[in-house]
């Protein structure tokens, strides 16, 4: 089957109405989630739904559904699309309303979702990608997963249209993220990342890396990182849902390291691999 989510209910693509005043259509006035799933599993289902909520509030908008109750739509979602492999696209909107910039007094969230068959990046995964720095020009809440995503567009267009597997970004000499991954270096052993603020969003896989190094006793270090310390490290990951743990092995034209997936990063690819085998639904 091949159903869509609205409001609750399972239905068929063309039987879906979005008002042209939605205001995720006119402002971007909304939030998403991706969640992965294995096997049939939602990865960490729990940790993405509990973020959902959390960049809702953020924005003021209200779902209308318990935690409970929307976890357990994910996962009929999942069933009556019969996804083994792949992965859960849901947003919400603030709603429908006559164009103004403040919020509606009235206005109903809008919820919509669709699900895709997707296998995990095998090929990439084993000889790493590559990437170029573009300087960050999106705005300052970053860690809300918001529907506005145009800065992040803009970049990794810039960066498909040049070869690259993903963009860099920074601002100033400051490393941030990516497009839609988060961003790590490792020098003598020890693991790098910027902090988790407003100027990134702090990635479900990110919070799994971070729990990883704790398990294999990788010392991690949450603080900025510059271009120059980037093009330094011995090894450079990027990571996202759809990425999972991903090498980075060349940045620009230059190469990290000795330009293939180092040490470190596949005994984190291992053990993430352990985490997504025992995962268990939940």
């Amino acid at each position: 089957m091949d159903l869509i989510l609205h409001n609750g209910e399972f239905i068929r693509e063309e039987d879906l109405v979005i008002s042209k005043e939605d205001r995720g259509y006119q402002f971007g006035d909304g939030i998403y989630e991706v969640i992965r799933v294995y096997d049939g599993n939602l990865f960490t289902a729990k940790e993405h739904i509990d973020r959902f909520y959390e960049s809702a509030d953020k924005i003021k908008i209200v779902i209308p559904y318990t935690k409970d109750v929307f976890h357990k739509m994910m996962y009929d979602f999942v069933e009556l699309n019969m996804i083994d492999n792949g992965q859960v696209y849901v947003q919400v909107t603030r709603g429908a309303a006559e164009r103004q910039h403040q919020f509606p007094t009235q206005a109903n969230p809008v919820i919509t979702g669709n699900t895709k068959s997707v296998e995990r990046p095998v090929g990439s995964l084993e000889s790493g990608v590559t990437a170029k720095f573009i300087e960050d020009i999106r705005w300052l809440r970053c860690d809300i997963k918001s529907l506005n995503l145009l800065g992040n567009v803009l970049a990794k267009q810039e960066a498909y249209e040049e070869g690259y597997f993903e963009a860099i970004l920074h601002r100033g000499e400051t490393v941030t993220e990516g497009c839609s991954s988060n961003m790590y270096g490792i020098k003598n052993g020890i693991l790098y990342t910027h902090p988790a603020n407003n100027l990134i969003l702090n990635g479900i896989t990110r919070r799994v890396i971070l729990e990883l190094c704790e398990e294999l006793e990788i010392p991690v270090e949450e603080t900025p990182f510059t271009k120059a310390q980037a093009l330094e490290m011995d090894e450079f990951i990027m990571s996202s849902t759809t990425t999972e743990v991903m090498p980075v092995v060349v940045i620009g034209d230059k190469k990290i390291g000795q330009g293939v997936p180092g040490e470190l990063t596949r005994k984190l690819q291992a053990a993430f691999e352990a985490r997504i085998g025992v995962g268990v639904k939940s």
